[in-house]
Order: structure tokens, then C-alpha cells, then sequence
């Protein structure tokens, strides 16, 4: 009796509904270029998709606070070498920025970290390897915005730093769904990162 293979995309889907438990301990949640203006030729489509994807972000941040996860903001100085990130946060949030929907949604608390980034990876030039060493993170969790650049730059530095990866599916985006999609197959097969749904992961704190 022949039986048919399970489609790739089918694979997929099944695994990003899957649960996972998250430890607490050496965990932390990256929000990579959340606070963004989003202020570029042809950034509707962009900003279509991330309104939504920062109400998911939003939702997965509360739990992973709740939790004790720390929440890390890793943002790009958009070449403002005399500007701090309170500024950036007053500039993406203000009446005219396109991106000031998801900045508002996100704006970072005085109970978060943050980093700013001169490139795409969060890595490159940045404190990010010593506060995830004090802090004693060896897992991250890649949100954010845009999955096939930033995201994508960080989440290989972090698999060449021997970080365990989980990329949730629905909390990144790209300016269109088939970047985000590469990318995301990208971090899966190449960086055997987990992508896993928002929705799917759990986190569980010490002692449980």
C-alpha cells in the first residue's frame, strides 16, 4: 500500500503550532528595529504587515516580563550619532512617522535593556555580547523587523555564538511575505532555530 509524503509545507505549519517550553533562566527576548519610523518609499506594505505582527509582539513581551524573561530593545540609530534612544523612541512615536502605530504598541519600559546598532546585525559593534553575558543568556528569542535583514544578521551571529535560537513565525516581518518567509526557512534549516508561533511558547521559571 503506497502512503503519501507529508508536504513541506504542511511539515512546517505543524511545527510552528507545536508548544514549546521555554527555560526562564538564560532566556531573553530580542525586539529587533521595533522602534522604527518606518519612513521609506513604499513602506505601506511593511507597515501593514508589522501593525498586527506588534499586537502578537506586545502579547508575547507582557508574558515573557511576567515571567522574568528580560526584554531586550536592539534598535538602529538611523546614523543619529548624537541622538540616544529616548530620542528615537520620541521620533518614531511622534504624530507623523508611518511606523508610529507599532513604536507606541512597543515602546520599551524603564525595566527594559537596550542596544543601539550602527549595521544590521545586533552584534556588530554593539554592547549586545556583554549584557547577554552578564545576564547569562544562552537562548534568544528573534522578533522583529525586517526578517530577511536585521533579524536575519542577528540571528547569525547569535547561531555563530552557539545561542539557541527560537524565531517566532508570527512575531517577524519583511517588506514582503516572501523575504520573511526565506528568511525564516533561512534561520530553521540553516541556524536550526525554532519557529514556533508566539501563541506555542511557554515559559517556565525556575524550580517548576
Amino acid at each position: 500500500m503506497m502512503t503519501r509524503a507529508p508536504q513541506p509545507g504542511r511539515q512546517r505549519s505543524s511545527a510552528r503550532d507545536r508548544t514549546i517550553t521555554i527555560p526562564v533562566a538564560g532566556s531573553a527576548l530580542l525586539l529587533i528595529d521595533v522602534i522604527n519610523d518606518l519612513d521609506f518609499g513604499g513602506s505601506e506594505a511593511l507597515v501593514a504587515q508589522a501593525e498586527p505582527m506588534a499586537i502578537r509582539l506586545a502579547a508575547l513581551k507582557r508574558r515573557a516580563r511576567t515571567a522574568g524573561v528580560p526584554c531586550i530593545y536592539i534598535n538602529d540609530n538611523f546614523g543619529q550619532w548624537r541622538s540616544d534612544f529616548r530620542r528615537t523612541v520620541a521620533h518614531c512615536t511622534a504624530k507623523g512617522s508611518p511606523g508610529r502605530r507599532v513604536s507606541r504598541r512597543l515602546r520599551p519600559t524603564r525595566d527594559d535593556y537596550f542596544v543601539l546598532k550602527p549595521k544590521h546585525s545586533g552584534f556588530f559593534d554593539t554592547t549586545l555580547d556583554t549584557l547577554l553575558e552578564a545576564l547569562r543568556v544562552r537562548r534568544v528569542i528573534l522578533t522583529g523587523i525586517a526578517g530577511n535583514i536585521c533579524v536575519l544578521f542577528t540571528a547569525n551571529d547569535a547561531y555563530m555564538r552557539d545561542l539557541r535560537l527560537f524565531a517566532p513565525s508570527d512575531c517577524i516581518v519583511s517588506n514582503t511575505p516572501e523575504e520573511n518567509a526565506y528568511a525564516l526557512q533561512q534561520i530553521a534549516s540553516v541556524l536550526k532555530g525554532n519557529l514556533a508561533r508566539s501563541t506555542r511558547l511557554t515559559f517556565r521559571k525556575p524550580g517548576r
